[in-house]
């Protein structure tokens, strides 16, 4: 069902301030930088081992991730799961009582098939499903 953790979503106020932490500091690779428009952040992926880390800046007032950063402050956002069937594991997802923000796979960042699971189904923790393309086994 799962293969993997994908990449861990962390809420930065500004990917130019957050980015010498990981590149410098930690000495991670920063993979690219890319805006999706659609969900009004501009992020950024590192590369940890077989994860990534995707820091995720609010491209305005309006979006998800400036509400979470006013609401929570930076860190964590979310932990994306890497699967080859995303259509598949949304509606086994559901049917086994889990509340789904997306009833159905979006597209992400990097033309990435995406859907999110509602934190009040899953311990308060938002996960994602993540299905890339030449990724299936």
């Amino acid at each position: 069902m799962i293969k993997k953790v994908d990449h861990i979503g962390i809420a930065v106020q500004s990917l130019e301030a957050a980015l010498p932490f990981y590149t410098d500091v930690l000495q991670l690779e920063l993979k690219g930088i890319e805006e999706v428009e659609s969900e009004g952040v501009k992020v950024a992926f590192l590369q940890v081992g077989e994860t990534k880390i995707e820091l995720l800046e609010p491209l305005n007032e309006e979006s998800p991730i400036a509400k979470y950063i006013e609401k929570r402050g930076e860190g964590i956002h979310h932990i994306a799961l890497g699967t080859d069937s995303i259509e598949e594991r949304i509606e086994e997802i559901k049917a086994k009582g889990i509340k789904m923000i997306n009833e159905k796979a979006k597209t992400g960042a990097g033309g990435a098939k995406v859907a999110f699971m509602h934190p009040k189904s899953t311990g308060r923790v938002l996960y994602e499903l993540c299905e890339k393309k030449g990724e299936r086994e």
